[in-house]
């Protein structure tokens, strides 16, 4: 399951119902370096198992970081720059794969979906010849969040593989009204996703690796298989606990098919960095597409900090030294993720394995986010 931030902590209440390649040297953080500080806080505060951090300075070079333990039963060493399950970070992406089709001329932002979707989004209230790409991307086609209805079965959800088709008939059954003005919605990108692969006429998954993963060189960086339960390579464990001081059970290995083109992807946090750095570097899109993504509108109770804007899958995150960064985050079973990336070369992605279980812990996480980018 894939939720920006503003949502962790719904998803915690419910579930509690059930490129630039950075080839410059890295430099570990010493004790008391700030970034290094809000990290042990993560753990020694807010209680999350573990956490990890890359920073990308003006100057090129990244620094790693990290705190907790990998694994709590053994108690074994949190892997510097280890995978994590990205979320709603894989907007982006999905987002990036969008504009590019549009940019060939593939893909027309404000057709209907109804060009490339004939009678799929049929629903109260809501009609894909009304509905374009444009407002998918954006989070302003009124289309209900199928999580709102599949999350309250929550712990077998983990467990079993879904088609995309199911996820977006979820979310068409919904008894409400659909959503006004704009509203977050995982469907959006689902639908986003069946229609690359309408027009690509490849997976989704597929795409992604071909137009970003690989371009970029992010070799930590993947779109699980069908059926892929288990993460690759070195990584902490996830954890899920239903509410403040129980006890954490381990969901590291699960099926993303839930989030799919809206929140599938794993990757490292230098792998992140690298991606958002390649994006407003001008790496992925050209500067129409780019324009087009980076145009943004009101998104309330996107953050905590207050005054996000939302563009085509991507977002604003108010710095406290001033400006803002290009951002996105996301939160998955056993996941939490806060990255930006500034016009002037910072770049920043802090993870911790667990989701936060109060507001306290989420303001945490992103003053970790913002003293990487500021300190």
């Amino acid at each position: 399951m894939s939720q920006h931030p503003a949502r962790i902590l719904a998803i915690s209440a419910l579930a509690a119902l059930a490129g630039l390649s950075l080839t410059a040297p890295v430099a570990h953080a010493a004790p008391a370096d700030p970034v290094q500080q809000r990290l042990d806080a993560l753990v020694d505060e807010s209680a999350f198992p573990g956490a990890l951090a890359a920073v990308r300075g003006r100057d090129g070079r990244t620094r790693t970081y990290t705190a907790g333990v990998a694994d709590l039963k053994t108690k074994a060493k949190m892997p510097e720059n280890g995978r994590v399950r990205i979320a709603s970070n894989t907007k982006m992406f999905t987002a990036v794969v969008a504009l590019q089709l549009a940019g060939e001329g593939k893909l027309d932002l404000d057709a209907p979906i109804e060009k490339y979707l004939p009678k799929v989004v049929r629903g109260k209230g809501v009609d894909g010849r009304k509905i374009t790409t444009r407002q998918l991307l954006r989070h302003t086609s009124g289309l209900r969040d199928y999580d709102d209805l599949l999350v309250g079965d929550f712990t077998s959800m983990l467990e079993r593989h879904v088609e995309p088709r199911d996820l977006v008939d979820a979310a068409l059954a919904h008894r409400d009204s659909p959503a006004k003005g704009w509203s977050y919605s995982n469907t959006n990108y689902v639908l986003a996703g069946l229609i690359i692969q309408k027009v690509s006429g490849r997976p989704i998954g597929e795409e992604i690796t071909r137009r970003v993963i690989k371009p970029l060189e992010l070799r930590d960086t993947y779109w699980p298989g069908v059926g892929e339960r288990v993460m690759r390579g070195p990584h902490p464990k996830g954890y899920l606990t239903l509410k403040p001081g129980d006890p954490y059970r381990d969901v590291t290995t699960m099926d993303p098919s839930m989030a799919w083109a809206a929140g599938a992807l794993v990757a490292t946090p230098k792998d992140l960095n690298t991606f958002m750095s390649a994006l407003v570097g001008g790496k992925l899109l050209k500067p129409a597409q780019f324009k087009e993504m980076t145009t943004t509108v009101a998104a309330p109770q996107f953050d905590t900090v207050g005054g996000a804007r939302y563009g085509l899958g991507i977002a604003t995150f108010k710095l406290s030294c001033g400006g803002f960064a290009w951002s996105h985050g996301g939160t998955a079973p056993g996941y939490a993720t806060g990255n930006g990336v500034t016009r002037d070369g910072r770049a920043a992605t802090v993870a911790v394995t667990a989701l936060p279980t109060g507001l306290p812990a989420v303001k945490n996480l992103e003053a970790a986010l913002d003293t990487a980018l500021c300190a």
